[in-house]
């Protein structure tokens, strides 16, 4: 079992509806259309935080993949533009990994957004 959360560069959204038809309009750009676009200079330095605590599943021996909060890798191949949407597998390490995230994406002026909950992530 996992937990999705997008991320991405723009205004923070007014309310949780405005995020989720921002993230709405996003996944269908960026992640339906199947089209490969190198992310953003910012969504990168956000991925290289959250592998800074947590390494890519790529990185990991099969011994340490189960450790791993990253439903899949490399994390960065989730990444489009000023877009990422990823998942995180519930483990030991998933309540951090979450809260990692969040906060770092809020510290770079990233917008954090829950899609199962459809509200703006909180930490």
């Amino acid at each position: 079992m996992s937990v999705d959360l997008a991320v991405w560069e723009g205004e923070a959204p007014a309310s949780d509806a405005e995020a989720g038809a921002v993230f709405e309009e996003l996944y269908e750009r960026y992640v339906e259309s199947g089209e490969e676009v190198e992310p953003t200079d910012r969504v990168r330095q956000f991925v290289a935080a959250l592998l800074a605590r947590y390494p890519d599943l790529t990185e990991l021996d099969d011994d340490a993949v189960d450790d791993s909060p990253w439903a899949d890798g490399p994390l960065l191949r989730n990444a489009c533009r000023p877009f990422i949407y990823f998942g995180i597998v519930a483990n030991e390490a998933a309540k951090d990994a979450w809260e990692h995230a969040v906060t770092t994406a809020r510290s770079m002026g990233l917008v954090a957004f829950d899609p199962h909950s459809e509200a703006v992530a909180t930490a």
